[in-house]
């Protein structure tokens, strides 16, 4: 099943919108812009939604550019950890709540 598609922004508002420079927002508006002219929305809600969409875009993309700056090492889970490789000490490893050297409290009875 096919989907008609969106209306084409004006290219005014296109050519506003790269100049913002609101990437997520340009590309959620056709179809958010429609569907408020069929569902007869109230214009603040269509700005609440374009703008949030922008936020979420942002957002995500802060968080890949962040990701890759941090060099992090690729295809590295908790589950492909192997405790006989770790070069931490046992002890560390067994009380993870305690500080090494100490056992940890026993729980004691409420009164």
């Amino acid at each position: 099943m096919t989907f008609p598609q969106a209306p084409a922004l004006p290219e005014e508002l296109d050519k506003l919108m790269r100049r913002m420079r609101l990437p997520y927002m340009r590309k959620a508006a056709p179809d958010v812009l429609a569907t408020a002219r069929a569902q007869r929305w109230d214009p603040a809600e269509v700005l609440r939604l374009l703008i949030s969409e922008e936020v979420t875009g942002r957002d995500a993309a802060t968080r890949r550019l962040r990701r890759h700056s941090a060099n992090f090492p690729t295809g590295k889970t908790l589950g492909s950890w192997r405790a006989e490789d770790s070069t931490s000490a046992t002890s560390t490893r067994s009380t993870p709540n305690s500080p090494p050297g100490r056992t940890p409290p026993t729980p004691t009875s409420v009164r």
